[in-house]
């Protein structure tokens, strides 16, 4: 049936599946870095701006990660509170990253009205589903995906905005502060945050598609 809470137990990862996928993360994460670091030794004039690497990448994750939840909740059919939520977080982000774009193309503001549109009619269906959630949420909480999740939406909320505050790097650079690299540091650490959280979806579209064959099978 539609919406029906996961099973107990999903099939169990081997060991040689966990060691192939943590391979292909951290491939996927040198390569975001070392993507940084091209962009900013060979393309000065679109350096950590909208046209460079690191911003196009963080939409680009964000974009992908929504696009797994949808197929999470939509295809699958599970933890469809807790993937509205997430999704609703995703996509606010993925507003958030196009400000200047629409700001310049469409009107100043329109990225927090968009935002808003977004998260207030994901927050009143989890609300009115709030008994759902929490059991949904009970089900997820001890997965990796979790894990990764809320220590991705910490890096990018809060880390990376107390990382690259003005006041800081003033104090550590000084006299020689450049606030090119304060951009550039806080702008990495928020790609790495984004990574996190897509590879957090992956792993959760993962579950989910364990959970989905286990009902089948069941």
């Amino acid at each position: 049936m539609p919406h029906e809470l996961p099973p107990g137990q999903p099939w169990p990862i081997g060991f040689a599946a966990t060691c192939l996928r943590a391979t292909l993360y951290i491939l996927f994460i040198a390569a975001l870095a070392q993507g940084a670091y091209l962009e900013a030794r060979y393309f000065p004039e679109a350096r950590f701006s909208e046209r460079g690497f690191t911003e196009l990448a963080e939409s680009g994750l964000l974009a992908i990660a929504a696009a797994l939840l949808l197929y999470a909740r939509q295809a699958l059919r599970q933890l469809p509170t807790v993937t509205l939520l997430m999704l609703a977080f995703v996509l606010s982000a993925f507003i958030r990253e196009q400000d200047a774009w629409l700001d310049a193309y469409v009107f100043d503001g329109a990225w927090q009205l968009l935002v808003t549109l977004v998260i207030v009619p994901c927050l009143y269906l989890v609300i009115r589903a709030r008994r759902r959630f929490l059991a949904e949420f009970a089900a997820y909480a001890n997965s990796f995906s979790f894990g990764l999740f809320a220590a991705g939406v910490l890096t990018t909320l809060i880390f990376s905005r107390l990382y690259g505050r003005g006041d800081f790097w003033e104090a550590t650079m000084g006299e020689h502060y450049v606030r090119a690299v304060k951009d550039a540091s806080e702008e990495v650490v928020e790609l790495f945050g984004f990574a996190l959280i897509l590879i957090a979806v992956i792993e959760l579209t993962l579950l989910a598609r364990r959970w989905y064959l286990a009902r089948r099978a069941g």
